[in-house]
């Protein structure tokens, strides 16, 4: 009996086709992989944990001392309005030997043993720089609180920066080796064609050019990843290796119209409030230079004694005769500096000249504040359009690149078309995942801005992403 011989290119098809549906189907892991790719003896660092280890940075501790700094010097101005006690003694005890000679009178002779304290109270009843110096310190005070405050909140921004910069790396490395997995499949598959007699050797270079262009992409992707980890340890101040989520989520939503938004932002903003207080220090301080042309009335109360032993200027000294005496002063004092060649009128002119330039400042940072939140505000809705319309195109171009390979392995379309369509879906998952770390990125800045909460839920939220939140939740 002859037997029918199957001719095994008949087979090719099926076989390319398996192959395709295998690399498309890798592109999500098993959960006993992600399991077994865990590293449990790596402490794990995550979104929420950035707040309280930046805290620990060395830059918020020197703001810190400066705060500490700053709140010692107004105990110091406040003690302006109390009485001063001072306590002086001349010499404790003071020693005084001498002969007065003279040819015409006996000579007098001094050996005597003294002490001289004294006790001075002075208290200002009217001291007029004091109010404007008080008020300076307590601003001052102010102000190195807020720039603690500032620095702080920045530092939490570029670390959570650089955490969703981290994130993005990883699932950059991922595309790329999906991508890889694709073009290692097109390769085998012109390949298995041309050893079959149906395909050239051209398809077998353009499919090997790729493929190696893949893998510079993906080791360009790998040297970036780890960079990234090298600039998040360094604002987390993290010696040693460490684990994140690397699973790229949106953080939350944002639930506030522009204009709440601006005027939240302007309400709020410290460095507003700073430029504000340094104006005011400007004219305290203009205040306290003509204040000095004015007089100073205050009361003092001075108490001097002596104790000796010996005597002084006698023709015998008796060193057992010893005395004391005592006087105390009191006194309502004033003083008063008339002129000093216009010394303080000119400084107040300078300091007022000088709070005039902090009031145009603050007119530019709102309208800088301003600026920077709507945009804030409208690259977070564009982002929210690119998250959704890139979401379609991925599902798209994944079909697209079923079909062509289909087309491809029936010999009705080109290799060509399905390295087209392979950097098309690649690009669409780049393009999604720019897109959420972008819309992370926004929804940090305006809460740094706009001092609002990102909310973990989308139920009154007015944009299109909760579509793709099933759950309408961002768990934390």
């Amino acid at each position: 009996m002859l037997k029918q011989v199957i001719n095994p290119i008949l087979f090719l098809p099926l076989a390319l086709f398996i192959n395709s549906l295998e690399v498309l189907s890798n592109e999500k892991k098993s959960f006993i992989d992600k399991v077994l790719e865990e590293k449990y003896n790596k402490p794990f660092v995550s979104y929420q944990d950035i707040e309280k280890i930046v805290l620990k940075n060395e830059e918020l501790k020197s703001l810190q001392n400066l705060v500490t700094s700053a709140r010692f010097n107004l105990s110091s101005q406040i003690g302006r309005r109390y009485p001063s006690l001072d306590f002086q003694a001349n010499g404790l005890p003071k020693y005084v030997s001498g002969k007065n000679y003279s040819s015409n009178s006996e000579t007098l002779k001094t050996s005597q043993l003294t002490i001289n304290p004294s006790l001075n109270i002075k208290w200002d009843l009217i001291d007029p720089p004091r109010g404007s110096q008080i008020r300076i310190a307590k601003e001052n005070f102010k102000i190195a609180e807020n720039n603690y405050e500032i620095k702080k909140k920045d530092l939490i921004q570029e670390a959570r920066m650089r955490y969703h910069k981290y994130q993005k790396s990883y699932q950059d490395i991922q595309n790329k080796k999906f991508t890889l997995d694709l073009s290692i499949t097109t390769l085998k598959n012109a390949k298995a064609k041309l050893d079959s007699g149906v395909g050239t050797k051209f398809e077998v270079l353009e499919a090997e050019a790729q493929l190696a262009r893949d893998k510079q992409s993906l080791n360009e992707k790998k040297i970036e990843h780890e960079i990234n980890k090298i600039s998040l340890k360094e604002i987390l101040n993290i010696k040693g290796d460490f684990e994140i989520n690397k699973e790229q989520k949106l953080i939350g939503f944002w639930n506030y119209r522009l204009n709440k938004n601006i005027n939240e932002g302007l309400d709020q903003n410290l460095s507003l409030k700073n430029i504000l207080l340094r104006k005011s220090i400007k004219e305290s301080q203009a205040k306290s230079f003509l204040s000095q042309n004015k007089p100073n009335i205050y009361i003092s109360n001075t108490f001097a004694s002596t104790f000796s032993k010996g005597e002084a200027l006698t023709s015998q000294i008796d060193s057992d005769k010893s005395g004391s005496n005592y006087t105390n002063t009191i006194g309502l004092n004033f003083a008063w500096s008339i002129f000093n060649g216009g010394q303080n009128k000119n400084s107040y002119k300078s300091k007022i000249a000088e709070a005039k330039s902090d009031e145009y400042s603050h007119k530019n940072l709102k309208n800088i504040l301003t600026t920077n939140i709507s945009k804030a505000y409208l690259n977070l809705k564009l982002n929210e359009e690119k998250i959704i319309s890139s979401l379609k195109e991925i599902e798209s171009n994944r079909e697209s690149v079923r079909l062509s390979r289909l087309r491809y392995d029936v010999g009705i379309s080109t290799l060509k078309d399905v390295l087209v369509r392979q950097s098309e879906l690649s690009h669409a998952k780049s393009k999604n995942i720019n897109a959420r770390y972008n819309y992370n990125l926004n929804l940090d800045e305006l809460e740094r801005l706009t001092f609002l909460e990102i909310s973990k839920n989308c139920e009154n939220n007015n944009n299109k992403i909760k579509d793709i939140e099933p759950n309408c939740n961002i768990s934390k």
